[in-house]
């Protein structure tokens, strides 16, 4: 077997946690520029789900989740916005799962936490992170063994 055929770890257990696709996208820092990002959203069928606004003094990154990961790229094209892709995860927090909990589960098999802010829109009903960590599959699988819930793209609301 050649090296572009192993078998990666997680494709042998057959188990991969769901990740949603962050965009962060890079604006200058003048006034408007927001707006204009998220009233491209709103006169879309593709809607925010999460956002997190990162300034510096003459730019700021926008990180974006949005429930249609492949409309939200096309769009950022279209307008020509400068962003970059990662792979983060969306889990619930609530009884017996916590903020500290969560963290701490992470913190025992050494993950780094990135980022971390909460969806506006809540695919459970109950309170929801985005997290971004050194391995989101190692993540995930740590976090789904604890009973945490995750959530993919397919389970972020519509509206």
């Amino acid at each position: 077997m050649s090296s572009s055929e192993a078998v990666t770890p997680e494709t042998a257990r057959g188990f991969a946690p769901p990740t949603v696709t962050q965009f962060s996208v890079f604006l200058s820092n003048k006034v408007g520029k927001l707006l204009d990002l998220v009233e491209n959203f709103d006169e879309s069928p593709c809607h925010i789900c999460a956002i997190s606004v990162h300034e510096a003094s003459d730019h700021a990154v926008v990180r974006i989740i949005a429930n249609n990961a492949a409309t939200a790229k096309k769009m950022l094209r279209e307008d020509g916005l400068p962003f970059s892709e990662h792979d983060v995860l969306v889990v619930e927090l609530g009884e017996g799962h916590s903020l500290s909990s969560m963290c701490l589960c992470l913190l025992g098999a050494e993950l780094n936490i990135h980022f971390a802010y909460p969806l506006m829109t809540k695919p459970g009903g109950s309170a929801t992170i985005a997290l971004a960590v050194d391995d989101p599959t190692l993540g995930g699988q740590i976090l789904r063994r604890k009973g945490f819930t995750l959530y993919g793209e397919a389970d972020l609301p519509s509206v």
